[in-house]
């Protein structure tokens, strides 16, 4: 009852009403904007100079602060999970587990930021990670990359949520994490959906940015053909990529990576070694069977899941007698997740707004980012020298006069007095001054003034360096650019997503009856990757063209025919050209990135390689030889059909094929280079064909010493060129810079066989060896060892002339790349 009375109780007088009057509408209005701006920002989207969203951001800064480092030890991801909530994430504990569980996950980043112990889920989240009172984890090495920097006042901080603790705006990001890694996020009315890259082809299009400003997006792409994704697999479709590339959106489709194998003396099988990007095995396994069990999908005999640590992915798919594997694989992918469909929506905060960014601009805002990183970085370590330098020529002047200093402090009655005595008898700040009265007597020798004196002058020297990087904007783009070079050759991996122009080229293997007996040319690359296209036969004036590489062999064929592989032992085998995937003549230009590799098709024995392609038809003048020794041997086409693998040369102890090449004519040039710089050419006529077993007859006459690096044949009435590149041989061949020169062909004398040649090349101070060279039809083309293009020289130079410094290491020098540029 006292209750209800109290409840009852009217108001004291002097208690005033304050009701405000508010329209629902404009106040739902506000609340819901303020409400999307926090998602927006807070939240959902990353940040594009850095590729991090607030809570990924928090988590790296949190485990550099706690000392988390790679050479640590792991702590419970709890503890991380609690420090980030409890000082600067004021969210739940679930959602902050769940996006340090995703920098954990190999399979959903391209380069981890997590390196975790313990259960953090599988490939397409079928099994959820354990709790995090379970789980460790410790910051990998890739991440510490994206902290360095922190303490020199690289970026700018802000207060948390109550103010009590700081934090960065944004990370120093020594690498594009947002291009290598993606990023996915729902906001309000708003998405993001970006895909991972590889971090060697996104740094060498950073690095080509830097140098060039004002570089055209298919410049860029040249570096960047397309997405790199953590779990492999193909890409079919190259449209929607260039799309997203050139307006920030864009689809395309992933498909599995499959071959076909006999998994039973009797019954052949489809082997899933990768899957599209996000999607697990438990998930194809179920809708197979429903399909199955539907009876939508015919012709599996049997489905087993044999995924393990050991071998990684690997389903096996048992197909039934009577059905083509292929016709199979094709229902599965029309019928099964082994197909997706990825859309691309380069949706990132742009000094704090969304904005729809296109490869380009990605690289823009980023090397603008990493710009003022290092400029900032740099004005920090020039401030911090300075005052170290001021302090130690305080401290040579008590040196010089370390008596009277003495005497100075002694007579002072207090700390006070002597500091205001020193700075007045001696001319010294206060801050020199007192590092004076701080330093220990022991400090004050003969030897330590040595120290203080080379110290100076180290001081003087890094002030000077670091004001000519602030002064001179090329200088800093240039340590921007070699310090991208730094973290791409210390994390970059090589590419595990082939790219592939049409859906047909997906298929591991056609049937032979699909496809016509057309013309074709098969080709062979520098990184190793075969494939065909449907280029016209002969080949064109300007040589057939592969983006992202240099060709190194090609041959003319059919569609359903066969061809040779030689390696360097001197040995040929049989392969069938309906099994290479086949290049688009309407790709501008084609890529072999999406070729198969050489292994496939050849079991190589250690240090074997292979070095050349051969037609295997019975007419033409056969195939030519040249090895390290200066052997040249001709063989006619008359290899056995009932051999797969057979021996076309007998080779001496110690001696290896070069190269092997198929003649299309006896009035072709034979070419011969070795690594004195000796260069003979003659007709192929000047050497008789001989049978399989032969070990060839004199090529070059070699000095002691000397071995040949490059043979090939070419059409002398054809423009061509002669490449060298000079070295040292203290340096590991195809590794080191060198000197490259362009020579026209036919500045070179025919000499005769088993003559010594021509100087090719003049060797300057440091040179002693040719390291690369090629010749062949005009323009040359050459790649770095992750298949990226390099520029050569565009003058030609004497036929004896020295080279011209190389701005990158070369591996490869071969035919034709990429598209023509009007300065070639």
């Amino acid at each position: 009852m006292a209750a209800r009375r109290s409840a009852q109780t009217p108001p004291p007088e002097d208690f005033e009403e304050n009701i405000v009057d508010i329209d629902v509408a404009e106040e739902m209005r506000g609340s819901f904007l303020e409400y999307a701006y926090s998602v927006i920002y807070s939240r959902a989207l990353p940040d594009a100079r850095d590729g991090l969203k607030p809570v990924q951001r928090r988590i790296l800064y949190s485990m550099n602060s706690m000392g988390l480092r790679p050479d640590r030890g792991h702590v419970k991801c709890a503890r991380v999970v609690g420090e980030v909530m409890g000082k600067l994430h004021p969210h739940g504990d679930s959602a902050i587990y769940d996006a340090m569980v995703r920098l954990a996950q190999p399979w959903a980043m391209r380069m981890r930021m997590v390196d975790g112990h313990g259960n953090f889920g599988s490939l397409g989240g079928d099994d959820a990670p354990a709790a995090m009172r379970y789980t460790e984890a410790r910051m990998s090495p890739q991440a510490m990359s994206m902290v360095t920097g922190l303490d020199e006042d690289t970026v700018e901080f802000r207060p948390n949520y109550d103010g009590q603790e700081l934090e960065p705006e944004v990370l120093p990001a020594a690498f594009p994490n947002l291009l290598v890694n993606g990023a996915s996020g729902i906001a309000v009315g708003m998405a993001t959906n970006m895909a991972p890259h590889n971090l060697g082809e996104v740094v060498s299009a950073a690095r080509h940015l830097l140098a060039h400003p004002d570089a055209t997006l298919e410049d860029l792409m040249r570096f960047v053909p397309g997405p790199d994704l953590p779990t492999g697999g193909r890409i079919v479709g190259l449209d929607g990529v260039r799309d997203a590339y050139a307006k920030g959106r864009g689809t395309f489709k992933t498909r599995a990576t499959v071959h076909v194998e006999s998994v039973t003396p009797r019954r052949k099988g489809l082997i899933v070694t990768e899957l599209p990007y996000n999607v697990g095995p438990e998930r194809v396994v179920a809708k197979i069977k429903d399909m199955v069990q539907a009876k939508k999908l015919n012709g599996i005999a049997d489905l087993k899941d044999l995924t393990d640590r050991t071998t990684g992915l690997r389903l096996v798919i048992e197909i039934k007698n009577g059905f083509h594997p292929e016709a199979v694989l094709e229902d599965l992918y029309r019928l099964t997740p082994m197909e997706e469909t990825f859309g691309i929506n380069n949706v990132a905060l742009v000094d704090g707004q969304p904005k729809t960014l296109g490869l380009r601009e990605l690289l823009q805002v980023y090397v603008d980012h990493r710009l003022e990183v290092v400029r900032r970085r740099s004005a920090y370590r020039r401030r911090r020298r300075e005052e170290r330098l001021h302090l130690v020529a305080g401290l040579m002047v008590a040196l010089l006069n370390i008596g009277e200093v003495i005497q100075v402090i002694r007579s002072s009655d207090d700390t006070g007095q002597a500091r205001t005595r020193l700075m007045q008898v001696f001319e010294l700040s206060e801050i020199q001054a007192q590092y004076i009265l701080d330093t220990p007597l022991r400090r004050l020798t003969r030897f330590d003034r040595l120290e203080l004196e080379k110290e100076r002058e180290t001081l003087e020297k890094e002030i000077a360096e670091l004001t000519a990087i602030l002064e001179s904007q090329p200088k800093l783009r240039a340590l921007v650019s070699k310090e991208l070079a730094a973290v791409a050759k210390e994390f970059a991996t090589p590419r595990r997503t082939v790219l592939l122009e049409s859906g047909g080229q997906a298929q591991v293997a056609a049937m032979p009856l699909e496809v016509k007996d057309d013309p074709c040319l098969v080709l062979l690359s520098s990184t190793g990757l075969l494939a065909r296209t449907t280029e016209p036969n002969p080949l064109p004036d300007d040589g057939p063209r592969a983006a992202h590489d240099v060709l190194t062999s090609v041959i003319s064929t059919t569609a359903r025919g066969e061809f040779g592989i030689v390696t360097s032992a001197g040995r040929l085998v049989k392969a069938n050209v309906i099994d290479l995937p086949t290049l688009p003549p309407s790709a501008s230009p084609p890529s072999l990135a999406g070729g198969a590799p050489v292994a496939e098709f050849v079991t190589l024995e250690p240090e074997e390689t292979v070095v050349g392609l051969g037609d295997l038809s019975e007419d033409g003048p056969g195939l030519a030889l040249g090895t390290e020794q200066g052997v040249v041997k001709r063989v006619l086409n008359d290899y056995p059909a009932n051999r797969d693998e057979f021996e076309v040369i007998t080779l001496k102890d110690g001696d290896r094929v070069v190269a092997a090449v198929q003649l299309e004519s006896e009035e072709h040039d034979l070419v011969f280079i070795s690594d004195d710089s000796q260069l003979l050419r003659y007709p192929a006529s000047n050497v008789r064909p001989q049978g399989r077993p032969a070990g060839g007859m004199a090529g070059i006459k070699l000095t002691p010493g000397a071995k040949v690096i490059f043979f090939g044949v070419l059409d002398p009435d054809r423009p061509s060129v002669v490449v060298t590149v000079a070295g040292s041989t203290d340096a590991l061949e195809g590794t080191q810079l060198g000197a490259a020169k362009v020579s026209d062909y036919a500045e070179f004398p025919p000499k005769g066989r088993a003559t010594g040649g021509v100087r090719s090349h003049r060797f300057l101070k440091g040179e002693n060896t040719v390291i690369l060279a090629w010749a062949g039809p005009m323009p040359a083309s050459a790649a770095t060892a992750a298949g990226q293009p390099a520029d050569l020289p565009p003058e030609l130079g004497r036929r004896d002339g020295s080279g011209t410094p190389l701005p990158v290491a070369l591996t490869a020098i071969g035919g034709s790349i990429g598209p023509r540029t009007p300065a070639e």
